[in-house]
């Protein structure tokens, strides 16, 4: 039970951060699909800022460096789908399509062309963290704390009060619902669009980096992130687009995430005997029938996925 509480708040946590940025950008009037690729290029940049740190560097050092360069990475992999969605007006479900895609592929070259500059023998995409790992985690009493739990639940009070509470937020949120009404008062509609996918890519390349440190010390990087970026949007749509919803949602899919990893701690589970594949599976399945059961009640930002055109009314 323990451990399921564990990987359900580890699990809960990646999926807060990674729907709350899909949150901010679709509410800017972005969709973007292109979570999953931001959370690999987040995910690569803390690893490698944990393989090249000293290793006499404190526990605060390695965790500020490694969020700082996995939130970079992230930021600097929306601004590719900034730059094709909001300047150039591509399609906004193909860039993300691409943008997934392209994250896969790109750290697992680059990792394997790491690895064997250092070792010629070594063509994995694997890099090890093992040490720097433990400046994440507290063990209270078998529990294994992690530091991103109450990190995660400060980042979700911040941005609900960015969104409701501040001239910023709701600029940012009239762009997504009457592009062309906020431009009429002043508002710089590309300038917050930019914005809110900047925070987007931040908030999901956070989240690869707290996906990686989960449960092992090393991550290998031609697996991805085995669908969380997807999850997560399905997370975003059961919340309504709405921060305090989301947590809860991602509390409920974290929980059936958690499940397929400790299912043999329970007896009963065991028993039944059926496939460890089936409970793989689980968190996928149920977020195929939540959203099936949700979609007609689901109120997305009224523009997104249009691109803002000046001269529309």
């Amino acid at each position: 039970m323990i451990l399921l509480i564990q990987y359900t708040l580890i699990f809960a946590s990646v999926l807060i951060l990674v729907a709350l940025g899909g949150c901010v950008s679709e509410h800017s009037g972005i969709i973007n699909l292109g979570l999953e690729g931001e959370m690999v290029f987040g995910a690569l940049g803390g690893a490698l800022a944990m393989k090249y740190l000293s290793p006499d560097s404190s526990a605060i050092v390695i965790i500020v460096v490694s969020v700082a360069c996995a939130v970079i990475a992230g930021m600097l992999s929306s601004a590719l789908l900034a730059v094709a969605c909001i300047n150039f007006k591509a399609d906004q479900t193909i860039v993300g399509t691409a943008l997934n895609m392209l994250a896969v592929a790109a750290a697992t070259v680059i990792v394997k062309a790491i690895n064997t500059a250092e070792n010629p023998d070594n063509v994995s995409s694997e890099i090890s963290y093992v040490q720097e790992k433990k400046a994440f985690i507290e063990n209270i009493n078998g529990f294994e704390f992690s530091w991103f739990m109450p990190v995660t639940v400060v980042m979700l009070i911040m941005i609900a009060v960015l969104l409701y509470k501040t001239r910023t937020g709701l600029r940012l949120m009239a762009c997504g619902e009457f592009p062309q009404a906020a431009a009429s008062v002043g508002i710089n509609v590309f300038k917050m669009r930019w914005l809110g996918v900047l925070l987007s890519g931040a908030l999901g390349g956070f989240g690869g980096l707290v996906y990686i440190t989960a449960g092992v010390s090393q991550w290998k990087f031609e697996n991805g992130v085995a669908g969380f970026g997807f999850l997560a949007i399905a997370v975003m749509i059961f919340g309504q687009w709405k921060p305090k919803h989301i947590a809860w949602a991602a509390v409920i899919f974290g929980m059936f995430r958690a499940l397929s990893n400790v299912y043999t701690g329970f007896n009963f589970l065991v028993a039944l005997h059926i496939p460890s594949a089936i409970y793989n599976m689980l968190p996928y399945v149920v977020s195929l029938l939540v959203l099936a059961l949700t979609s007609k009640r689901s109120r997305a930002p009224k523009a997104e996925g249009i691109p803002y055109d000046k001269g529309m009314r």
